[in-house]
């Protein structure tokens, strides 16, 4: 078989390229606008974090020879700052929305009605042993809720209170069992 020169096939390519875009036109004239849009957006933004590069590193530059120090504004806190943050009084933290899912430890709540091994500590329940319930954060709890029956999420909720009595964690499981109940 004889093969059609090189330019005939590339001008045979680009008229097959053609006549498929053009029976795209119809859908493509629809977004067209919306895409156009949009890539100037992105193309201005992308500009902006240029221009502020480059002021940073003018920054940076300039402060050597004028002695100047670069001051981090006090609304600048990254979660490495969290710790030197001072908490209210109350035991509520401070740090976003974030926090929920971040919380530090808190100290065990007191309830005389709790009934402690004898080294002091609360027995932990099978269910919070099989979820490895003492690290998980408030997301990984989320994410663990929906396969547990309502027995195992009021035990769950009982050892919250009797231990750790987050807050936080204590409302996501009350409203998980409500939930639960009501189908």
């Amino acid at each position: 078989m004889i093969r059609p020169p090189y330019l005939a096939r590339v001008a045979t390519g680009a008229a097959v390229y053609v006549i498929e875009e053009s029976r795209k036109l119809p859908s493509t004239a629809v977004t067209f606008p919306m895409t156009a849009l949009s890539q100037v957006l992105q193309s201005a933004m992308h500009l902006q974090q240029f221009v502020t590069s480059l002021a940073i590193k003018g920054d940076e530059v300039l402060s050597q020879w004028t002695g100047e120090r670069h001051e981090i504004p006090e609304w600048a806190t990254f979660d490495e700052d969290e710790a030197s943050i001072d908490l209210p009084e109350n035991g509520e933290t401070a740090g976003g929305r974030f926090a929920l899912y971040s919380m530090p430890p808190v100290a065990p709540a007191e309830d005389p009605n709790v009934s402690e091994l004898p080294n002091g500590r609360v027995e932990e329940p099978e269910i919070a042993q099989y979820l490895d319930y003492g690290s998980l954060t408030l997301a990984q709890l989320r994410a663990r809720l929906r396969s547990l029956s309502v027995e195992e999420l009021t035990t769950l909720l009982d050892y919250e209170a009797r231990t750790l009595a987050r807050a936080p964690f204590q409302t996501m499981l009350e409203n998980r069992i409500a939930s639960a109940k009501a189908k």
